[in-house]
């Protein structure tokens, strides 16, 4: 097993690669104590059937460089595989402002390809390379260094076995002539606002049960303060405060200090200090927000007029389809999108692009009374009207 710590060590391999029609790329990383994931290791692999062509790359080894890397993955010359690969992505994005492309990603691939919703790369490497993927260094600070040849020999599996899984889901996709549908899939996963977290927007991943515009308000300058603090401070931003205790301070709405001291839920860290004061001046922002400036509940789902009975169509029709076409169903569309077809919307992703092909196409005429459903035995089909 190769471990490479130098720039120019690094530059050698990616220049090797670029003569080679694909490289498969993973990473091990931590994130438990920081905003922002820290990279431990980057795996890569050539195409070949040993691991001469895999090497390791320490990124905390001295002083090296990762553009030597950042340029292969700017080589659109050149496929880079990896396996569920948004959190992988979002470190080079972070680091350096660099998507790979042109980007394979092997689990949605296999969604694609009849292997289930969020396919495993352990099930895959036992179903498709029929070898066994072993675990047991799952869960290792992969910052202490030495790394242990057990150590060394898991992750280099995570991208050796990857190739075989990679060259099977793509010539699988030539032959079902389904690869763009891969493609557009991927395209979220290479937009900058996939990973760009805007703090005045944070609180809409915040769940309450009260839809009051003010209390909203008070939630949205909380939830800003928060993810700007965990940004400024690389620290989680459930380090600061939790969920929970920012629903308790948007209902209580802390003046004082000693008003956060009577708090349930709150960390001690966060009642005193700078954390304290950003609390304060969070609350004060929303209660004296505008009534012109309060964020608005989301009641969009409230005034569907969902046709139960044409929803419970539609969900036959969805499992139909994808059993017949061997495509994960919630890949196509989740229940709230079926729900949103039978209540009349029409801008929804079940009924664009490649999921047009598939299901949308039907669903609309299902809606539209030209098809029927029938049953035979195991089967469902489609009929003319």
């Amino acid at each position: 097993m190769k471990t490479l710590t130098t720039t120019q060590e690094l530059q050698d391999f990616c220049d090797t690669a670029r003569t080679h029609p694909y490289v498969t790329v993973d990473t091990e990383f931590l994130r438990e104590r920081t905003y922002f994931s820290k990279l431990c290791l980057v795996q890569l692999a050539m195409p070949g059937d040993t691991d001469e062509n895999a090497v390791l790359v320490d990124p905390l080894a001295g002083e090296m460089s990762l553009e030597p890397l950042y340029e292969l993955f700017r080589d659109e010359s050149v496929v880079k595989v990896f396996h569920a690969a948004r959190q992988d992505l979002e470190i080079f994005w972070v680091d350096a402002g660099v998507f790979p492309k042109p980007l394979f990603d092997t689990q949605v691939a296999a969604m694609v390809c009849g292997f289930g919703e969020q396919a495993g790369y352990e099930t895959l490497v036992r179903k498709i390379v029929h070898q066994p993927v072993d675990k047991t260094s799952r869960f290792t600070d992969w910052s202490r260094r030495p790394l242990s040849d057990a150590q060394k020999t898991y992750a280099l599996a995570d991208v050796t076995h990857l190739r075989r899984v990679y060259e099977y889901l793509a010539e699988e996709l030539d032959k079902s002539g389904r690869s763009h549908w891969v493609t557009e899939e991927l395209q979220i996963l290479t937009d900058p606002a996939t990973y760009n977290v805007r703090p005045e927007d944070a609180w809409r991943r915040v769940k309450t049960r009260t839809s009051s515009s003010r209390f909203l308000a008070i939630v949205r300058e909380l939830a800003a303060f928060r993810e700007t603090y965990a940004q400024e401070n690389n620290v989680p931003r459930n380090r600061v405060y939790k969920d929970d205790a920012l629903v308790e301070l948007a209902s209580v709405k802390p003046q004082t200090h000693a008003d956060l001291g009577g708090l349930r839920l709150l960390l001690r860290e966060a009642r005193r200090g700078v954390i304290a004061e950003g609390i304060l001046a969070a609350v004060k922002r929303g209660i004296d927000c505008p009534t012109a400036d309060m964020p608005q509940p989301d009641r969009s789902r409230e005034k569907l007029q969902v046709n139960p009975a044409l929803a419970d169509l539609l969900r036959v029709l969805l499992k139909a389809k994808t059993e017949s076409a061997g495509v994960a169903a919630k890949l196509i569309a989740p229940s709230s999108d079926l729900d949103s077809i039978a209540a009349g919307q029409r801008d929804v992703a079940a009924l664009k692009g490649w999921r047009q092909e598939v299901f949308g196409a039907d669903a609309l005429r299902l809606c539209e009374g030209k098809v029927a459903l029938a049953a035979k035995g195991q089967t469902v089909r489609v009929i003319e009207l």
